[in-house]
């Protein structure tokens, strides 16, 4: 019984479960009962014994959460272009699930829209069926947000009660349900500033760009986790040599997707403050590298998360940065054999790379169209997809 708990196959191991003792799993003549102690053992022992195949459901399962929540970011950035965050004023976790159905219940909703600044300042000419088209739109990221919820929580607990997760995965999956949860609070933070009465305030009502930059940022985290999770599970480890070259390639690697990463969440600011709207030329705003106004703010810090103009200078900067990083990653690994998927991921971040560049330039000459700039916004996540994909790839394998 000993040598089958310590060191027995996977033969052993069936054998001894369905009922055999010691003897039995050696050839022998079962023994005629089975005592309480020896019961216990076995169920402890197939309580240790995950089925092959749950590494594999795991990791898709994770995969296919990280695209939900990439749905929801692309959603949301569209939900901020419309300008349609701000139709629902009330947050109920179910009551909301159900929209207004009659003339009069549409009519009720608008009524209650009509009573915060967003209408009196700027939609205070807004027809019913105007207010419609906003509030189904910001309706329907919510209710995505209520999917996702659904997509970690239900399957996770379903893993967990059929023994499929070992005791990190059970601690980097209560992380993400905890996430996931955070994130839809954070979102309702979110909208709740822009509903505020300002008083002596004429600007146009939007959300605080500190708390839509959370917003984004966890989101990001929480689809990064996700993605890299699931990579991790599905995708077989290379055996590559430590070397120096490719120590240094990932340590290369590694900071190249934290630059991706801030300048994606650097896109928050410049979405909050509409800093995509000035300075609608390039490579130089207006007719000078560094504007005029770059720092008009005091004190000097407030610049960078309140000026507009600092705002849309910091994140061409950070673009400019993260191409040119990417750029360099590419060179670089071109000088260390790698496995061909590998090569795969380093020229997939790179095309991506000059694509988002371009289309983030086009968003701003154009002038922030709507489908471009939801495209841009999209390739930021595909951007942070291919470099994460690229870690992977590189990533150690265990001792």
């Amino acid at each position: 019984m000993l040598r089958a708990a310590r060191g027995g196959g996977g033969v052993r191991l069936a054998l001894l479960a369905r009922g055999g003792g010691t003897g039995h799993a050696l050839g022998q003549s079962p023994a005629p009962g089975r005592g309480p102690l020896q019961r216990g053992l076995q169920r402890r022992l197939l309580q240790q014994a995950p089925p092959p195949a749950a590494p594999a459901a795991v990791g898709r399962w994770l995969l296919a959460c990280s695209g939900a929540v990439a749905g929801a970011v692309v959603l949301g950035g569209v939900t901020r272009l419309t300008e349609s965050g701000l139709s629902m004023v009330d947050w109920h976790l179910v009551k909301e699930m159900k929209p207004p159905r009659t003339q009069q219940e549409w009519e009720a909703e608008f009524q209650k829209y009509q009573q915060f600044p967003e209408f009196k300042i700027l939609n205070h000419d807004m027809t019913l069926t105007e207010f419609k088209f906003i509030w189904y739109m910001e309706y329907s990221h919510r209710m995505w947000g209520r999917v996702v919820g659904l997509a970690y929580i239900l399957p996770a607990a379903y893993f967990w009660q059929k023994g499929w997760l070992s005791r990190p995965m059970k601690g980097c999956v209560l992380a993400l349900c905890g996430l996931v949860c955070f994130q839809g609070l954070l979102g309702w933070y979110m909208v709740k500033s822009g509903l505020e009465e300002k008083p002596d305030s004429y600007d146009i009502p939007r959300v605080s760009q500190y708390r839509l930059a959370a917003h984004l940022g966890s989101a990001l985290i929480l689809y990064s986790a996700s993605l890299w999770t699931g990579l991790s599970l599905l995708l077989p480890q290379h055996k590559l040599p430590e070397t120096h070259q490719l120590i240094r390639l990932r340590q290369y690697a590694h900071g190249t997707t934290a630059l991706i990463f801030l300048t994606a969440l650097s896109g928050a600011f410049v979405a909050g403050l509409d800093a995509g709207l000035v300075y609608n030329s390039f490579p130089k705003m207006g007719e000078r590298w560094i504007p005029d106004d770059l720092l008009a703010f005091s004190p000097v810090l407030k610049n960078i998360f309140e000026n507009p103009t600092t705002v849309q200078f910091d994140h061409r900067i950070l673009g400019i940065t993260s191409v040119t990083a990417v750029t360099a990653l590419y060179l670089f690994s071109q000088k260390i054999p790698l496995p061909r998927r590998a090569r795969m991921a380093i020229t997939s971040l790179l095309a991506v790379a000059w694509l988002q560049v371009g289309l983030g330039i086009s968003t701003l000459l154009l002038y922030v169209p709507t489908p471009l700039a939801a495209t841009h916004q999209s390739g930021s996540l595909a951007l942070l997809s291919m470099a994460l994909w690229f870690m992977s790839e590189l990533r150690r394998v265990p001792k």
